[in-house]
């Protein structure tokens, strides 16, 4: 994939959304999500082997998502050239939001992006992520916004 085509999919306009909506999700519940589009995986990764899920993992480390008080960080992590979405959260959450409930997330992610719909099923997945939050994560007292809520770009 050109280093540019993220683009396509996510304009600055759908950027801004995505940063909107989770800066308001998150004063709803005690998460803080971080949303990141990799256009494919650097090629020395695909040489390895590595998967996206295990690229998420590295991500989630290497942008800081576990460095929360309360272990309450949530990736969404895009491979657009596998057209894959994996979530990644902390433990916090992790012991509490079953993984299948995770993967329906991903699930109503998969089909706006099969129609084009990159915005729309990015905002329906913060959507969804912030009602499971809010049900199994509630703000408790001081909810500061700990991570950055604008949507990283991973370029190499």
């Amino acid at each position: 994939m050109p280093p540019w085509a993220w683009r396509r999919a996510f304009p600055q306009t759908a950027l801004d959304a995505i940063e909107a909506a989770i800066r308001v999700s998150e004063t709803a519940h005690g998460g803080e999500i971080r949303f990141a589009i990799e256009n494919s995986l650097p090629g020395t990764l695909v040489w390895r082997g590595m998967s996206g899920r295990e690229r998420a993992i590295e991500m989630f480390s290497n942008l800081r998502v576990w460095d929360t008080e309360h272990n309450s960080g949530v990736l969404v992590y895009l491979l657009l050239a596998d057209h894959d979405i994996e979530i990644v959260a902390d433990r916090g959450i992790a012991a509490r939001v079953d993984p299948a409930e995770w993967e329906q997330v991903a699930l109503t992610m998969e089909a706006a992006f099969r129609q084009g719909k990159f915005e729309r099923g990015a905002l329906e997945g913060i959507e969804r992520i912030s009602a499971l939050l809010a049900a199994h994560f509630p703000p408790a007292g001081h909810n500061p916004d700990e991570l950055a809520n604008r949507p990283v770009i991973l370029r190499r």
